[in-house]
């Protein structure tokens, strides 16, 4: 099943501050194409916003233009993560960043 909230946003600042919780789960990055990047992390807004800095990582040079998110227990993340990238097949399936 694709992430629980279908919406995917359009990744600047505004967008994740106004909607991205502080709460552990899980995220996607995308662009127009494909999915670039899932993640998993303690602090969904706080970690998008670091992808949204970075200038230099490859991640960066995949040009993210959307995100996508779900909240859940820290617990089952790493599943979740597991089981949204065989799913979505994200161009980036490795760890271009670590968990927080």
């Amino acid at each position: 099943m694709p992430f629980q909230n279908c919406l995917v946003q359009t990744f600047k600042t505004r967008p994740i501050q106004r909607s991205a919780p502080a709460s552990s789960g899980v995220y996607g990055l995308s662009n127009a194409r494909e999915w670039i990047y899932i993640g998993e992390t303690d602090n969904i807004q706080a970690r998008l916003l670091d992808h949204l800095a970075e200038t230099t990582t490859l991640l960066a040079g995949c040009r993210p233009t959307g995100f996508s998110f779900e909240v859940c227990d820290p617990t089952d993340r790493a599943a979740r993560r597991r089981r949204l990238i065989l799913e979505l097949a994200p161009a980036c399936a490795g760890d271009l960043a670590v968990a927080r």
